[in-house]
Formats: structure tokens, C-alpha cells, sequence
């Protein structure tokens, strides 16, 4: 029977719990690589270290250079209760979009401390149960971010945050760029060491900015994808990053990391596949049926069950095709989601 593309239910996949990667991989590179090549279906295995010998000279590889903060603050409300504020992104002068917990007892007015020189108060309690809160504090908000914040791992990792690993495995070796809530994961593989490899190599680098915000990774509530509305995310592409985007060699292959990297320059090409530069938000939503302007390879990892990156990737390799991966994936264990294995799409 034919599936219905459109149909949030053609996205679930049978999954086991226990191939969640609770931690990385040790070390970085370590983690399997599959290929699925689009052209032939077929589908092979080797391990991530192993790019610097798949990519060729001329060929070319994109970045999402944002930076995770330390998005989640656990803090005290008046009465001596707990609190929770969880960063979305910022929406003015010291004031930022937040989830709140708990919901019912954060009112407008409402003070939050995590310090005696570090609070915030509840402004606006926004329609979808958001809030709008605005911070005071004594020296550098950035400073006392990082102090009192935590890294905020996904839920489904379902442990606390090691200060030792997460604060640095949570981050790519080139995040350069703060503001984003997650990690863009596809690029948590890469070490200085391959990245070194690739510039000998002659494979060029550029980098774009997509502040990954909790849009990217809400759970599709409707039957009907189609009827899904992402979140905005603010994006960066620089002049000189689009000239040499738009003056690829014919015939190279541009690796694209990530389906935040893949939204960016898709949101930034034209019908024609010209990058224009821009200081922007998105919120593109990708989904089989999608004709893809400019990414011709992706770099991305195993996404959750009915999930807006899994419809991404469908849509990028094809739905059958994909299907058929994860499958295999499961069959042979992979380890899936932010701290799991890789899959290279040419």
C-alpha cells in the first residue's frame, strides 16, 4: 500500500530504547558513518574517521558554527519553592523568550532568583504557555550565564549533565558562534584533527549561523504535517561565505552538516541555487515534495520518530529509501539521536 507522505503516522519506525546514546562516542571520531548513496539506493558502513578518505579534492563542506549555552537555570521562587527557566532566545534588552517550570505557580510578576545578584522576573505569560521573562543582575549577564547555567541536553538522554563531558562534547571544536539551546549534532563527529585532514586534503570549509532554538525538535501534534508550523531561528550567512558558496566547481560535491546548516542555506537560495547573505530568521519547514535549491550531500545523525528532521532527511534521500536505512539501523544497532552515530547521504 502506497503511504501517505503527509500522514504524521507514515514517520513512526519501530525503535528500541536502548540504542538511545546516553554519552558520546570516545573519541569523537569513533562513531559509525552510514553512507546512503541516492542514485543507486545502495547503503554501506564505515566509521566516521573515515570522511577524510570518502570526500575528494575540490570537494567542499558547510558548517553551522553556533554555540550551545548554558540555556537551563534552576533558581528559588519567593516562597522558598524551585524553579526551573529554560533559554529560548532573546526577544530584547536582557529580556528572553523562556519555558517556565512550574507552569501554574511562574505568574506575571513572579521573581526567580539564582543568586543574590542574578534574578529574573516574569513579565508575560505568552498564548502557548511560554514566558517572557527580564533578567537583572550585578557585571556580565554572559559571566553569570555561565556559572549558574547548565548545558541543556535533550530530555530523552534522560540523565543530569556531567559538567566534564557535556560542557565539552556538547559543542563542536568549531562552535564559535553563542546562542543556540542545541547542539547541531551532524557535527559533533568532527575533531580539529579531521578538520586539519580535510584543508590538506584540499576539501574546502565555509560556515553559516542557525541558532538552534526548541523549534527544530517540537513533536509534530498534527495528523497532517502540512499543517505544522515550525519555530523561527535566527541565521547568519556573510558576504564572502555566499561568494564562495556561489562559486563552487562544477561537478564537486558540497557537504552540507546537519539538517540546521541544510535549513539555512536552503532559506537563503533563490529558485537558481544562489546563496544571498543575510542576517535573517527562518522557519522553513522541510518535508517529502520539497525541491531542494541548493544542499546536494548531507551530513546528519538518526532522528526521532515523527519527527520535522526525520521528513527533512525523507525528503533530501526519499521516504522508501530512508525507511529502508533505519531499519537497518536498528537491525544493526546503531546508536541514535545527539550523542549517536552519523549518516553521510550523497
Amino acid at each position: 500500500m502506497t503511504k501517505n507522505l503527509f500522514d504524521l503516522a507514515s514517520y513512526h519506525y519501530d525503535f528500541d530504547e536502548s540504542l538511545i546514546a546516553k554519552y558520546p562516542a570516545n573519541p569523537r571520531d569513533s562513531s559509525r558513518l552510514m553512507i546512503v548513496d541516492r542514485v543507486s539506493g545502495n547503503i554501506t558502513e564505515k566509521s566516521f574517521k573515515q570522511i577524510t578518505e570518502i570526500l575528494q579534492p575540490d570537494d567542499s563542506i558547510v558548517f553551522n558554527d553556533t554555540r550551545v549555552i548554558p540555556a537551563r537555570l534552576l533558581g528559588t521562587r519567593p516562597c522558598g519553592g524551585k524553579a526551573e527557566i529554560f533559554l529560548v532566545k532573546p526577544v530584547g534588552v536582557d529580556t528572553w523568550e523562556v519555558l517556565a517550570k512550574p507552569g501554574k505557580k511562574l505568574r506575571e510578576g513572579t521573581c526567580i532568583k539564582f543568586s543574590e545578584n542574578f534574578r529574573c522576573y516574569i513579565v508575560e505569560i505568552c498564548s502557548d504557555g511560554s514566558r517572557i521573562v527580564k533578567f537583572t543582575y550585578d557585571g556580565d549577564f554572559d559571566t553569570l550565564l555561565q556559572k549558574y547555567g547548565q548545558i541543556p541536553l535533550p530530555q530523552y538522554i534522560d540523565r543530569k549533565p556531567d559538567e566534564q563531558v557535556d560542557s565539552e562534547r556538547y559543542q563542536t571544536v568549531y562552535a564559535n558562534e553563542p546562542g543556540a539551546v542545541a547542539a547541531p549534532t551532524a557535527g559533533l563527529h568532527f575533531t580539529d584533527e579531521i578538520l586539519r585532514t580535510l584543508s590538506s586534503n584540499g576539501i574546502h570549509q565555509d560556515k553559516v549561523t542557525l541558532h538552534v532554538g526548541l523549534g527544530t525538535f517540537q513533536p509534530v501534534r498534527v495528523e497532517d504535517v502540512r499543517e505544522h508550523q515550525m519555530h523561527t531561528e535566527r541565521c547568519v550567512v556573510l558576504p564572502e561565505t555566499a561568494k564562495r558558496l556561489n562559486t563552487r566547481k562544477p561537478g564537486s560535491r558540497q557537504v552540507c552538516v546537519g539538517t540546521t546548516c541544510c535549513r539555512v542555506l536552503e532559506s537563503a537560495s533563490n529558485e537558481n541555487g544562489i546563496i544571498t547573505p543575510g542576517n535573517f530568521e527562518t522557519d522553513i519547514f522541510i518535508y517529502p515534495g520539497y525541491k531542494f535549491k541548493y544542499v546536494d550531500c548531507l551530513l546528519t545523525n538518526f532522528h526521532l520518530p515523527s519527527s520535522t528532521l526525520l521528513m527533512l532527511v525523507s525528503a533530501f534521500a526519499g521516504y522508501d529509501l530512508i525507511m529502508e536505512a533505519y531499519k537497518k539501523a536498528v537491525k544493526d544497532r546503531y546508536r541514535f539521536f545527539s550523542y549517536g552515530d552519523a549518516m553521510l547521504i550523497l
